[in-house]
């Protein structure tokens, strides 16, 4: 982080004031769609019962060797990355308890981090299998 943005961000922080509202941690496997349309009315209804999404967490599914089945489970983090961003959460929490090819997965999660930084997603790796984002 450069000295401008952390001068930037210090002097946002300094602004800031506590909230009437609670950060919460919703799991993806309880989201009905991730549909622009789906997610602004989620998104309205929390805000309304003083809720505000801080963390989506998923798990995923890397097991099968075969570089389609990689592709697609990319496909769909990709999907909740950008779910998490319209939702405003900050992190995104990926859940990794079996790796079968760490070779061909590990791209497929360095794109998928990158592309999480760019939509203002912090992406953090858990399990057994995870390694530093």
């Amino acid at each position: 982080m450069s000295t401008t943005q952390s001068d930037a961000i210090e002097s946002t922080l300094r602004g800031c004031r506590p909230a009437e509202i609670e950060p919460i941690a919703i799991d993806a496997g309880d989201l009905e769609s991730t549909a622009p349309g789906h997610l602004r009315d989620l998104k309205a209804e929390l805000s309304a019962r003083g809720y505000q999404p801080a963390t989506l967490s998923v798990e995923a599914c890397f097991d099968c060797g075969d570089t389609l089945s990689t592709q697609r489970e990319a496909d769909r983090l990709r999907e909740l990355v950008r779910a998490a961003s319209f939702l405003g959460a900050g992190r995104i929490e990926i859940r990794l308890d079996e790796v079968a090819d760490p070779d061909a997965t590990e791209p497929a999660l360095s794109a998928l981090s990158e592309r999480a930084r760019r939509e203002g997603v912090e992406l953090v790796r858990t399990g057994d299998d995870a390694t530093a984002a």
